[in-house]
């Protein structure tokens, strides 16, 4: 008789052979440091694989444009605050509306490529009116006017991503 499990090379048998490689268990570990992750999980038919390192994440960038002068520490949610209230002072002293992005997303001027923009700097608009699309997760969200105006400008690109609290539009409210 023969033996069918024997092999000529190849890994040591191990308990966990024919379920694991550890030649991929490998290219897991430099995926890990190539992304720069610090843990990786992976269950196949019962095997779970955890790989996990102890690395120094390189510090996040920030989300909000800090102001020129200094400031006292504040945490990150009160930075946002004072941010945007800075931008909503100085457009209100311009005595601009501006509209600020909901969500993260892809911000869409038009509703499809072929078609003509929603709105164009200097475009009356109405309360209501949809001034954009922002496709988050495959859903299209129409962001409309809040106030009747003219548009005075359009700080997102096209078909570019947008942040929770972006500028998208400046709208000069009717008299």
């Amino acid at each position: 008789m023969t033996d069918k499990t024997s092999k000529t090379s190849g890994p040591e048998e191990t308990p966990l052979s024919g379920k694991i490689d550890y030649d991929e268990v490998r290219r897991l570990v430099a995926l890990l440091e190539e992304k720069n992750l610090s843990v990786f999980e992976l269950e196949i038919e019962g095997l779970k694989i955890k790989i996990g390192r102890n690395a120094s994440a390189p510090a996040a960038p920030a989300l909000v444009q800090t102001p020129a002068a200094p400031a006292p520490a504040i945490n990150g949610a009160a930075a946002a605050a004072a941010a945007e209230a800075q931008v909503q002072a100085a457009a209100a002293a311009a005595g601009l509306r501006l509209i600020f992005s909901p969500m993260v997303g892809t911000f869409y001027r038009a509703p499809d490529p072929t078609a003509a923009p929603f709105v164009d700097i200097g475009d009356t608009v109405k309360k209501g009116q949809t001034l954009c699309i922002i496709e988050a997760m495959k859903l299209m969200n129409e962001i409309e006017a809040d106030v009747d105006g003219t548009v005075a400008e359009i700080f997102a690109e096209n078909a570019k991503p947008v942040e929770f609290g972006q500028k998208l539009f400046a709208i000069l409210p009717e008299s």
